[in-house]
């Protein structure tokens, strides 16, 4: 079968062969044109997902978490879903996309940001397009290309990520966790430089208390796939060692896809001092996840 077409193959390649103890799930949703359409849809998903990925019966090894799949352009939807799944004990993380308008930093979002900080559940944003197929929609218009708009993702994040910062967002929800996965992650550097110098200029008319690169550091989280590096790989080195990652990067795998990133190919790429953390402690500490998992017999393990 496919990879990722079952819990049992998934089991057998991303955790016994792969070496990975726990994986968070990331369902999509189809996006529709209305949003309680789209919100109905992450309902069933989160359902199936619960009942066919979570229960005692694929779940028994107590590797798999889940993501409570919700519309963050229904607000009032997504927060009766979130609601409803806070408890289950194996739902680590609240999906959303990052497409919708306005931008997140805007009020009619806060029942979302409030219900996570209220469960303390982590909100993770996949890359993923919206209703539209057409979207993230570059500020000069339509690219030509579908490569121009694995590039623009990046953009996306870029943007919301100063919406939260500058809207205010983390001044008002001070334990809200954001995590982008797959939108790539050595652009923050100089975003963070950027925004840091704009706010020792003009501080003066902002509300934010602290320099933008600190709510970066302690709200914002980033996943290590897609792996971008140059061909001199000590100016990764360096990269990683300026925007300090290991406090903001969490290792993932993009299984089932072609990208797939092995664990012990990834780890071979980051610096010794950070392999810890990028590969478990960040996701133990941002998920709250447990420290120890029963053994499997014949699971190989990433060193």
């Amino acid at each position: 079968e496919f990879p990722g077409s079952s819990p049992e193959l998934a089991f057998r390649q991303l955790i016994v062969e792969a070496g990975s103890d726990i994986a968070i799930l990331e369902p999509t949703v189809k996006a529709a044109r209305i949003a309680e359409a789209t919100q109905a849809m992450a309902t069933g998903i989160n359902h199936w997902l619960a009942g066919h990925w979570l229960d005692s019966k694929n779940n028994w090894h107590q590797r798999w978490r889940g993501s409570i799949c919700a519309a963050v352009d229904d607000p009032a939807g997504a927060v009766r879903e979130i609601e409803y799944w806070a408890g289950h004990p194996y739902m680590s993380q609240i999906l959303i996309k990052a497409e919708p308008r306005p931008a997140w930093g805007d009020p009619k979002y806060y029942p979302i940001w409030e219900a996570a900080t209220r469960h303390d559940i982590v909100v993770s944003c996949h890359l993923g397009r919206g209703a539209y197929e057409t979207m993230p929609m570059p500020p000069v218009g339509f690219p030509s290309y579908n490569h121009d708009f694995m590039v623009t993702y990046s953009l996306l994040a870029a943007n919301q990520i100063m919406s939260l910062i500058f809207d205010g967002v983390f001044d008002r929800f001070p334990t809200l966790r954001i995590v982008f996965v797959e939108h790539a992650f050595t652009w923050i550097l100089p975003l963070m430089w950027r925004m840091d110098a704009v706010y020792a200029a003009r501080k003066q008319w902002m509300t934010i208390k602290r320099k933008p690169s600190e709510y970066v550091k302690e709200h914002i989280r980033f996943t290590t796939q897609p792996l971008d590096y140059p061909e001199d790989k000590t100016e990764l080195t360096r990269a990683f060692e300026w925007m300090e990652a290991d406090k903001i990067l969490l290792y993932s795998s993009d299984y089932p896809h072609w990208t797939f990133d092995d664990p012990r190919w990834l780890v071979k790429h980051l610096p010794v001092a950070a392999r810890d953390k990028v590969m478990y402690r960040n996701g133990i500490e941002t998920y709250h996840l447990p420290e120890t998992v029963p053994a499997i017999p014949g699971q190989r393990r990433v060193l």
